[in-house]
């Protein structure tokens, strides 16, 4: 499991009001969470037209494309 190292910021009564994390760390939980939806919407897709590799890999980068990154 992914050790996240933590910091909290907290108010004058010691409330915790966020978390910060190093970049490493949260680039990590992007990936993850990035990959748990691509599995989910494969898995909701099964009934869908397959494509080859190659189809698949330009269709993916056509998205990351169109999203910004």
């Amino acid at each position: 499991m992914l050790k996240i190292e933590k910091k909290y910021i907290v108010d004058e009564n010691n409330n915790k009001l966020a978390v910060e994390i190093d970049i490493l760390t949260f680039n990590k939980i992007e990936e993850i969470l990035e990959n748990y939806a691509l599995y989910n919407y494969m898995k909701d897709s099964e009934n869908s037209e397959l494509l080859s590799i190659s189809e698949g890999r330009d269709y993916y980068e056509k998205l990351l494309k169109n999203n910004g990154n």
